[in-house]
């Protein structure tokens, strides 16, 4: 199986910090759902400070049509309607991206 490892970054607001958290205690289970049947694995989302950075694993086989289908699932875009308004892109960020992609520069096996 291949793996693809993706981490990418996004502020978060500082008046939105204990909701964030709170609100991502209890992700709800059909998000979750759609982020497994879309190849999502070892998901993980850090904070330092206002600085969230989030880890995922793809094992899947076409990276762009199960993103396209977690996009396009009625329950997640509901919670983004949520989640979104937390949050403001990072520096650097590129005009179509939301999360900003960052490279590996490491990896142990």
């Amino acid at each position: 199986m291949t793996v693809k490892r993706i981490s990418s970054l996004i502020n978060v607001k500082p008046e939105a910090v204990a909701e964030y958290e709170r609100v991502h205690a209890a992700v709800w289970p059909e998000v979750l759902a759609t982020l497994h049947r879309c190849n999502v694995r070892n998901y993980s989302i850090f904070r330092y400070n206002n600085l969230l950075v989030s880890y995922m694993e793809y094992v899947g086989t076409d990276y762009e049509a199960d993103m396209a289908a977690i996009a396009a699932d009625p329950k997640t875009k509901e919670w983004w309607l949520v989640t979104d308004p937390m949050q403001s892109k990072v520096d650097g960020a590129l005009d179509s991206e939301w999360w900003h992609v960052i490279p590996e520069v490491f990896h142990l096996d």
